[in-house]
């Protein structure tokens, strides 16, 4: 099924991968998890950025599916090739801090990926390795993978669901991999699975022509799926045409829907503001869809002038939508104030086109960052500024002090095909004459105010009861207002900045190109300087481009573009220019070709073209040589002589040879004298087994004897400027010429035996170091000559003919120069040492990486020490470099460790990126961010530049006790251990990868801001969103709590609050000790804009939430749509218009009577003329049942409301009980319903984070504890209890300082928290187990060495 990677620490190795760009054939696969991470499929391997820093973290490459999980099938060829990645998904697994029962592991840190045959590969990136692969149930039928996405089965686990082939549905129990669940969708084309952001149990998944498949997992057993298929109506012509055409074409009935219509897409996504909504995008048409309501909300055709839809990405915290096209361009719509229809603003491009090769480039993906709109959240609920000016960047060009105001901002990433990822920021930003209206209302205000809103409840508020019917105090305030993130045309501008870009490969890789430059190259620039090597590879590309890739970084450090054709051939001259050829056929009929030399120079960045022709030629060049030194070039063409060039400023062809040449090769350079202690080695480079290392250099040949001192030894420089090449021909004949100046000589070589020229094979490979040379012929034979001896031998290594030879670069120490590497006309490569007695049986084949052919392959020349491993530099077929290490021992070739220097990965900018430290030291920085350190921790010399106004004051320093850094001694837990960790943390503290900049300028506006800002800025640093929200939702969770609490305790006076009441906002803005909380208008903004909703519990935001829907639904026809309006009214309490929309029904229908019955109960509850009139109305009895929901209504009508909302907690619908509870219950009514729905947030949706919210507004504050008992987070559960008294605190002493100055009391005891007395059984508990973990990780922390990368 699959193997692991090798792969020791990534600090420890030379193995590496640059991916190829991404293509159709990867279906535009990628994903973003919410702690920054961007994974993207590439050919057959999977790549991680670091989407902050835009740099590339690893590349994984798949392994072929013929390998299985323990690699016992060696009857398949290695060289199976690993198939096409076509999806990839994060795990929503958060990072593990259950240290005290399991050990640490990095589960949140596993990647899923589908590929092109079926296979569902789950990769640990912390081990880079393969974890487990699941084989489709037909391996012959490659139906490959659709899409993947995860559904939450309990509270721990998660299931993988996959589309696979075009019409099945599968999910997988990823720790048994075993399939719990099939569904065939024949014939329709299954296109995109999501899954819901208000229930993770939820997923929904879209057919190319409208299928929509509800499913819900309960579950990890079959029975426990629930679905449920609807279909959305859309056009289908252009498809149906698709598919004739496809099935005219023969492609394969198997094959997945974006391999068979690569360009007609359609997406999904869930509404992150609205539950039940979901956009669905075809490519001419963007619909709104509603789930509950089974119905189309709205839908737009693609606009005039506009290329096909992409994707559909809406923004997770302004109610805007981003339409990703497939010209590149991003369209972006907004929402109508209070309905449900979208119009498009402003239209913008994701391909710039300056410098754009021809054709252009296609965007592929387009991705949305969840991270940094949670940031911003805290940024903005937690600043003192209602603009967030603490996060413009005053040293970037692109942000202006002028009068804008920045509404809100968000990070998109694009993925094109030339191998670019681009950074987006996309501003809304309105003028500064809206500015005060914004902070004021709280909201990006509408001028024209929408008279439709007040309409629809006006009539609820006169016509209530009084039984029990109270609306929330503020609602009629508010109503007038719009409710949320929209605004006018006129008033907001949309700018979207590149703000950065990563360039990998640019297109498939044809050439590679290593320099390995003598000590008699010198250099570009003149000087008699040596040239050294430098840690760089030269590509060439199909697309006529030439990467130049740093090594050392892993990172193409300059493209440059060539030739408009392939690169067909590339070779270094010196260590600072590359020559490069590609030619183009004239016409079939005539037959010429134009060739196209180039000399680039790397230094400047010119292209310099040299032997230009005014006509074609009859023959194409073959190949180029290049002379290690870089002065001498031989161009080799097809069926034509041999051109000698010396490559001066301006090039010079020195002379034409006109023989059959099948190879030539220059020498490289000599190595150095090898050791000569310990007893001497014997060798196979002479028949005899002669002594082991060639003879010293000491041939009576003049010409060999200068060329050999020469290279031998740099003083001795008489000869400086001759090199040698050695050749074959046809018939296989062998020779070695040296070129003097402008002088070209026979070396005069000392000749091999007769029987050594080969008679059965053409010469195809060719290496020649001084005084050997080793051949390869396309039989498979390997021979070797010693020019200086004559001695020669052979093997044969029983594979396919041989394409390429190349030595191992030498060091001095080493006890072999010959060791080589081979590839093959099969696309495989072996190393040989010919210094064994049997190269065969020492050969090192090819396990490093099985699933791709190797295309080129070159040693890099950067040892400098005998123990510095062999290294080669790769290009493979799937368009990939890499670099793999050969470690090889004195007794045995193959992997072995040995002592040597550590490879220090180089990175421009230092990678920081918290979830990627190993767990214990990511749990150690998330306590320290919780617990509150001083921003001038982060602070380090070697990033912050001081010319910035904005940068972090203080320097840091590790001397004295560190424990001077915190805030203030930790209130919970051993006050040592925050040292400890300080001190374990210190080495990434001291490279500057914790935090950014950015993300430390934003530590230090909230660190002060009270513990409950500072665990939501720790939770949203390591992607956790939902538990960021929940700490933000505390304070008013709290607030509400104490709002009951003091209204249910006896009082010595009144409270002088309205209406006898605790008013919400006046109490929060009364808290403005430290700071540490801001206007109640920030919080509105946030819960109307967006994530917060999630976690929306107070009765004012439940019930605007659903008041809001209504007039989406107004214009719906049909029974059903009817029956849910009727719903929607009563439960927001406007009975008038539920008893006007029941007796418009139609006599005839099949609902008159049941609609009639309700409307006479529900009159009776508001006006007697009401009533008067729906009993004229009404003149016959119910004769048929009636749906469930009709029962709460009637409930309703008689003003019992806890049993209504019972019922509707029974029947399974949990927000119409709460909407119905915030409408009509106070007190503890309303804080049973809570409770309730606590429980089944819990137990049966898994979402902990919701779930104590509404414990803690419900005041069921021991259950919060037993539920973050039962989850295993003893650090959670302390930071509980802390945030929890310190917010108390901060609103008691709030409320008895204003109560003093009103001249009114409350009970001179404060009104305590109920569960939270420190002499409380389970509090003590927690204090306990939570100095436990402290220990735990502690122990852990030291145990683990530090990752750097």
């Amino acid at each position: 099924m699959s193997i692991p990677i090798h792969r020791p620490l990534p600090n420890d190795s030379w193995d590496s991968m640059l991916p190829g760009p991404p293509g159709r054939n990867n279906f535009g696969s990628a994903d973003l998890s919410p702690s920054g991470l961007l994974a993207f499929a590439s050919g057959s391997s999977v790549s991680v950025i670091d989407s902050r820093s835009f740099q590339l973290v690893a590349t994984i490459p798949l392994p072929p599916p013929s390998v299985s999980l323990s690699g016992s099938s060696p009857s398949i060829s290695s060289s199976s090739l690993s198939p096409f990645v076509t999806s990839v998904r994060w795990t929503p697994l958060p990072l593990g801090r259950d240290l005290l029962s399991t050990e640490p592991s990095s589960s949140h840190l596993i990647l899923a990926a589908g590929d092109r045959h079926g296979r569902i590969s789950l990769l640990d990136f912390r081990l880079r390795s393969l974890i487990l692969s699941i084989d489709p149930p037909d391996p012959s039928s490659k139906s490959g993978i659709q899409d993947l996405c995860w559904a939450q089965a309990r509270s721990d686990s998660f299931l993988l669901a996959s589309l696979s082939g075009p019409s099945n549905l599968s999910i997988y129990n990823t720790s048994s991999s075993r399939c719990i669940f099939k569904y065939d969708a024949s014939p329709e084309y299954l296109s995109c699975i999501r899954r819901d952001p208000f229930d993770s149990r939820h997923l929904c998944i879209i057919g190319l022509k409208g299928f929509l498949l509800s499913i819900k997992v309960l579950g990890e057993t079959e029975d426990n799926i629930a679905l449920k298929e609807l279909q959305i109506r859309t056009d289908c012509t252009e498809l149906l045409k698709l598919e004739k055409d496809a099935a005219a074409g023969g492609s394969s009935s198997s094959s997945p829907a974006s391999a068979v219509f690569a360009l007609y897409v359609v997406r999904l996504a869930f509404s992150p503001h609205w539950k039940h909504v979901i956009y669905v995008m075809f490519p001419r048409e963007l619909v709104v869809f509603d789930l509950k309501y089974e119905t189309t909300l709205f839908s737009a055709a693609l606009p005039r002038g506009c290329a096909k839809f992409l994707d559909v990405l809406p923004d997770p915290n302004q109610e805007l939508v981003y339409c990703a096209h497939l010209d590149g361009k991003l369209s972006i719509w907004r929402r109508k104030e209070g309905e449900q229809i979208h119009i498009m603003c402003t239209m913008e491009e994701l391909m710039p086109s300056i410098a754009l090769s021809v054709p252009s480039p296609s965007v592929l993906a387009v991705l949305i960052s969840q991270s940094e709109s949670t940031l911003q959240n805290i940024c903005k609920l937690c600043s003192d500024s209602s603009n967030g000016a603490s996060d413009v960047d005053f040293d970037n060009p692109f942000d202006f002090c002028d009068d804008t105001l920045l509404v809100s901002k968000t990070h998109l990433v694009s993925i094109s095909d030339d191998g670019k990822l681009w950074s987006w920021i996309s501003t809304v930003e309105g003028t500064g004459d809206m500015q005060k209206d914004v902070i004021n209302s709280g909201k990006i205000a509408d001028v024209s105010e929408d008279s439709t809103n007040t309409n629809t409840i006006a009539s609820s508020n006169n016509g209530l009861t009084a039984e029990g019917s109270r609306q929330p105090d503020n609602i009629n305030a508010g109503r007038n207002q719009p409710s949320n993130s929209t605004s006018g045309l006129a008033d907001v501008t949309f700018k979207i900045s590149l703000v950065g870009q990563l360039q990998l490969l640019s297109s498939t890789v044809t050439m590679l190109a290593v320099p390995s430059p003598s000590l008699t190259a010198t250099l570009a620039r003149g000087g008699n300087n040596p040239a050294i090597a430098v840690p760089l590879v030269a590509l060439g590309t199909q697309s006529g481009t030439i990467d130049v890739i740093d090594v050392s970084a892993n990172a193409v450090a300059a493209s440059f573009s060539v030739h408009t054709s392939t690169v067909r051939g590339l070779r270094w001259l010196g260590n600072s220019r590359l020559v490069s050829f590609s030619y183009t056929q004239v016409s079939e009929k005539t037959g010429g070709y134009i060739n196209r030399l180039v000399v680039t120079c790397l230094r400047s960045g010119l292209n310099r073209t040299f032997r230009a022709l005014q006509k074609p030629e009859r023959a194409p060049i073959r190949a180029l040589r290049a002379s290690s030194s870089g002065r001498y070039l031989l161009i080799l063409f097809r069926d034509a002589p041999v051109e000698v060039w010396a490559m001066t400023k301006s090039p010079i062809m020195l002379r034409s040879l006109a023989l059959p040449f099948t190879v030539m090769e220059w020498t490289l350079p000599t190595v150095p004298r090898p050791v000569q202690n310990g007893p001497s080695r014997q060798s196979s480079l002479s028949p005899k087994n002669n002594t082991a290392v060639a003879p010293e250099e000491t041939v009576s040949s003049t010409t060999a004897s200068s060329s050999d001192s020469k290279a031998g030894n740099s003083d001795d420089s008489q000869d400086e400027t001759s090199e040698s090449f050695a050749f074959a021909l046809v018939n296989g004949a062998l020779g070695v010429f040296e070129v003097h100046g402008r002088r070209i000589r026979d070396f005069r070589p000392k000749w091999p035996s007769s029987s050594f020229v080969s008679s059965d094979g053409l010469i195809t490979a060719m290496a020649y170091r001084l005084p050997h040379v080793v051949m390869g012929d396309r039989s498979g034979n390997i021979r070797w000559w010693d020019i200086t001896t004559g001695h020669s031998s052979s093997f044969n290594t029983h594979r396919e003919g041989i394409r390429r030879i190349k030595f191992s670069p030498v060091v001095a120490g080493d006890r072999s120069r010959g060791r080589i590497a081979v590839l093959f006309y099969d696309n495989t490569f072996s190393v040989f040492d010919l210094d064994s007695p049997d190269p065969l049986a020492n050969s090192l084949l090819q396990p490093q990486f099985p699933g791709t052919l190797v295309l080129e392959l070159d040693w890099l020349n950067l040892r400098t020490d005998k123990n510095d491993p062999l290294v080669l530099c790769i290009a493979g077929a799937d368009s990939s470099f890499r670099l793999v290490e050969v470690n090889i021992n004195d007794k045995k070739m193959g992997p072995g460790p040995l002592p040597r220097n550590i490879k220090e990965r180089f990175r421009p900018m230092p990678l920081c990126c918290p979830v990627l430290l190993p767990t214990p030291h990511a749990l150690a920085l998330r306590m320290i961010l919780q617990l509150g350190v001083k921003p001038t921790w982060f602070n380090t010399s070697s990033i912050t530049i001081d010319k910035r106004p904005h940068f972090i004051p203080g320097t840091a320093s590790s001397s004295g006790d560190l424990r001077s850094y915190m805030i203030e001694l930790p209130p919970v837990g051993d006050s040592v251990v925050p040292e400890l960790l300080l001190k374990v943390l210190e080495p990434y503290r001291k490279e500057g990868c914790i935090l950014d900049d950015e993300r430390a300028r934003l530590y230090a506006t909230v660190v002060n801001k009270g513990c409950a800002a500072r665990f939501a800025f720790a939770a949203a640093t390591f992607g956790e969103v939902s538990e960021a929200l929940f700490w933000l939702q505390l304070p008013r969770a709290i607030n509400h709590l104490m709002n009951k609490l003091v209204n249910k305790s006896p009082q010595k006076a009144p409270i002088a609050v309205p209406n006898s009441d605790l008013d919400d906002t006046s109490l929060l803005s009364r808290i403005t000790s430290k700071g540490k909380s801001t206007s109640e208008n920030a919080w509105r903004e946030a819960l109307s804009r967006g994530q917060l909703r999630l976690m929306a519990f107070e009765q004012e935001d439940l019930w605007q939430c659903a008041n809001e829907r209504i007039p989406w639904h107004e214009k719906l026809e049909g029974e059903e749509a009817i029956q849910n309006h009727v719903h929607e009214l009563i439960s927001v309490g406007n009975l008038e218009g539920a008893v006007n929309l029941l007796l418009s029904t139609s006599p005839d229908s099949p609902y008159f009577y049941p609609n009639a019955l309700r409307a006479v109960a529900l009159s009776s509850a508001v006006s007697r003329s009401l009533l008067e009139l729906a009993v004229k109305v009404v003149a016959a009895n119910m004769v048929r049942t009636d749906r469930s929901l009709s029962g709460t209504h009637l409930l309703c009508a008689v003003g019992r409301y806890q049993e209504a909302c019972s019922q509707l907690q029974d029947a399974g619908c949990w927000t119409d009980a709460a909407t119905l509870a915030a409408a009509h219950l106070k007190g503890s009514d309303y804080a049973r319903v809570l409770q309730r729905w606590a429980e089944h947030v819990l137990h049966a949706e898994h979402n902990i984070w919701r779930a104590l919210i509404l414990f803690v507004a419900a005041g069921a504050i021991q259950e919060a504890l037993a539920a973050l008992r039962e989850a295993q987070q003893p650090d959670t559960a302390a930071m509980f209890i802390l945030a929890c008294r310190e917010i108390h605190a901060e609103i008691s002493t709030n409320l008895v300082g204003s109560d003093d100055e009103s001249g009114s009391s409350i009970n001179d005891t404060p009104v305590d928290l109920p569960g939270l007395n420190p002499a409380n059984e389970d509090v003590i508990a927690v204090g306990e187990y939570f100095g436990e973990y402290q220990r735990k990780l502690v122990h852990l922390c030291m145990d683990s060495q530090p990752f750097t990368d």
